[in-house]
């Protein structure tokens, strides 16, 4: 029986991962900021952590309590929908540390027991933003295209410890939290000079049909985790496909 240590599992596409991974009887660690119940349903193979990727104890105390793993899922991200001009430099340090150095940090907390093992998977989730740019997301795109190239120059460096790195990229999600979870850090609003491309921008999402839903990145990530012959790049979602095959 494999364990994978999946981070951001309080919602979206770590929660739907996590029990697709349950479902298929595997251990699973779940790891979120505030482990809530609720979330997945109780199983001798869960376990629920509470994992802060920003804060190094919390990165070490975490690993360490997780035991040995067989893969590492970094899901954990915030989001930030807004222009640049009106995005504070706290706020795109905050979306950096997590989404990026937060990738970062956990990638690093374990590469010494996958490297003495000469065995692991590390899957990285991103964002199709990174294959097709789009405005008022210039930060978050920025965060995610970092852990794009650092991804591809990871799977390099790995492969000659039978250590696999790949790379998740979903594509729009109407079902989970991700504006919600970026009102915080939208508290100034959109200044008023792109307005009319905010609002020509949330016309165009509400026309769209073709979306990704979080089983779609459930089932990429399981891909990404037990087919050695998967690419390193995968597209999660109809969307995110087609942007994949347009580049």
């Amino acid at each position: 029986m494999k364990t994978v240590l999946i981070t951001g599992c309080s919602s979206g596409f770590g929660l739907k991962t996590a029990q697709y991974f349950l479902d298929r009887d595997w251990r699973v660690i779940a790891t979120m900021r505030q482990p809530r119940k609720g979330g997945l349903p109780p199983s001798e193979r869960l376990r629920e952590l509470a994992l802060d990727v920003t804060d190094p104890e919390s990165v070490r105390q975490a690993v360490q309590a997780a035991g040995p793993i067989d893969v590492l899922v970094n899901n954990a991200g915030i989001g930030v929908l807004s222009a640049l001009e009106g995005t504070p430099m706290e706020t795109a340090r905050e979306v950096f540390e997590t989404n990026t150095l937060g990738t970062v940090a956990m990638t690093q907390a374990v590469l010494p027991q996958f490297r003495q093992r000469k065995a692991g998977v590390i899957v990285n989730v991103t964002s199709s933003v990174t294959l097709k740019a789009l405005p008022l997301l210039s930060v978050y795109t920025a965060s995610k295209a970092a852990v794009n190239a650092f991804t591809e120059s990871l799977a390099l460096e790995l492969h000659p410890f039978n250590v696999r790195v790949r790379l998740v990229l979903p594509g729009r999600a109407p079902e989970t939290r991700f504006g919600e979870n970026a009102q915080p850090r939208m508290q100034g609003g959109i200044p008023e000079a792109y307005a009319g491309l905010a609002q020509s921008v949330f016309a165009d999402w509400a026309k769209s049909t073709v979306v990704t839903r979080a089983m779609d990145v459930a089932e990429a990530v399981w891909r990404a985790a037990t087919d050695p012959l998967c690419p390193v790049r995968l597209a999660a979602g109809a969307d995110a496909e087609a942007l994949a095959e347009l580049g």
